[in-house]
């Protein structure tokens, strides 16, 4: 197969892809394409597939289940799920994860990491995505993360679970320090996960400082322990959005020692526009991490859903596209090369949190890739521009052409 006049990653020169047993045999001009299936883009952008760097799968779909969050706030939505979990089976998980990991397949998405909560003693989700992950994965690549909801510490018996979904396939471990009942508490469970994921070699991705409160500084002790074990290329801090209350002095201090550890961030901007600020009266903070100094800083971000449909977030999508949008925005990252230059956070920043190897538009390569109907991305942000092919390994996925409804091989 040919792909003809491709825009690869906004390049200013179209391209011609040449596909042979599902790898990018060959990239350039003018290829020759007799006897080839040749699909003519006319200059439609080309890029490496999406990936969903955080999301929940055991929660969505649950949104008003058994009630809708009416303060919007993260401890709310926390104690909400507490009721609705009692009633999960593995048949329920396994439906309204199908149902959301569809949605972001027809959006491009071909890698997603879910974080399941495992402060559930049937451990009834992580069986359930486990499941799921081993029968989707021709299509999509999932890693699960035991994410002890209700805290390790404070929650009765949350070590031997998350040990346990470890030794049931779990491909990483979490924690969510600014949940624990004291600052002590938080210290220690990150000591906790931080020494499980090193001594497994498993990924460590934890809810940290998903709060307004300026004293919430878990970061600091994660940050310190991917020092400690050498492994911050493994280790990914979420949310982060206490940082947005930080003060410059501490920021200036604690940016060192973020630069040593190497570790991953991600940035869940729907989301966190949403939970933050809730307790302030005007102005109100919006509550994200500080993505522009990060980056600025040499330090990795990506951008999740972190939720769709689900007792934190009651709208959502699929698309990953929008969650750039809304962070363009919130995040006063509007200049011409930061709009272009977003995609990034959803594909090639997203692969080094997950930890890719064969990813990438490379000769050489596995056939992984989308189209987008636009020439550039500042257009497909700007036109809300869908997806058109969605391509793994040299087999479609999904495909939308001009006056056809978007269309994908079933689950």
């Amino acid at each position: 197969m040919i792909i003809k006049n491709a825009c690869i990653e906004n390049s200013a020169e179209l391209k011609d892809i040449l596909i042979k047993d599902g790898v990018f045999c060959r990239i350039g001009k003018d290829i020759d394409a007799e006897g080839e299936e040749v699909i003519d883009l006319q200059g439609k952008l080309v890029l490496p597939p999406m990936i969903e760097s955080h999301i929940h799968l055991d929660a969505t779909m649950t949104a008003g289940e058994p009630r809708f969050n009416k303060s919007g706030t993260l401890f709310e939505g926390i104690a909400i799920w507490a009721e609705r979990k009692k009633t999960l089976t593995k048949a329920d998980v396994k439906k309204r994860a199908a149902q959301a990991i569809r949605a972001e397949m027809l959006n491009g998405v071909q890698y997603i990491r879910t974080h399941v909560d495992v402060c559930d003693p049937t451990l009834t989700a992580l069986e359930a995505l486990l499941e799921l992950k081993e029968e989707i994965k021709d299509k999509i690549t999932l890693q699960i993360i035991a994410f002890p909801q209700e805290g390790i510490l404070s929650y009765p018996g949350a070590k031997a679970l998350i040990e346990k979904a470890v030794d049931a396939g779990a491909d990483g471990v979490g924690a969510i320090p600014h949940y624990e009942f004291t600052r002590e508490y938080a210290v220690e469970s990150l000591g906790y996960a931080a020494k499980l994921a090193a001594e497994k070699d498993l990924f460590l991705d934890v809810h940290c400082d998903e709060t307004d409160d300026e004293s919430s500084r878990g970061l600091e002790t994660l940050a310190a322990k991917a020092i400690e074990y050498g492994n911050g290329a493994k280790v990914t801090a979420s949310h982060t959005t206490a940082m947005h209350s930080y003060s410059e002095a501490y920021i200036g201090r604690l940016m060192r020692v973020l630069r040593l550890s190497g570790i991953n961030f991600v940035s869940n901007p729907l989301v966190n526009l949403n939970l933050q600020g809730r307790f302030d009266g005007y102005p109100k903070r919006r509550g994200l991490t500080r993505v522009p100094e990060l980056l600025g800083n040499g330090l990795n971000v990506s951008f999740g859903h972190d939720d769709i449909r689900d007792p934190w977030y009651p709208l959502g999508n699929g698309d990953l596209k929008e969650v750039v949008y809304a962070g363009l925005h919130a995040l006063h990252m509007t200049g011409y090369d930061d709009i272009m230059n977003s995609y990034r956070f959803i594909t090639h920043n997203a692969a080094k949190t997950l930890g890719l190897s064969d990813y990438g538009i490379k000769e050489g390569g596995s056939a992984d890739f989308v189209v987008i109907d636009a020439p550039d991305y500042y257009q497909a942000v700007r036109d809300h521009s869908g997806v058109l092919y969605s391509y793994r390994s040299g087999k479609q996925l999904c495909r939308k052409k001009p006056g056809e409804i978007l269309s994908e091989t079933a689950l």
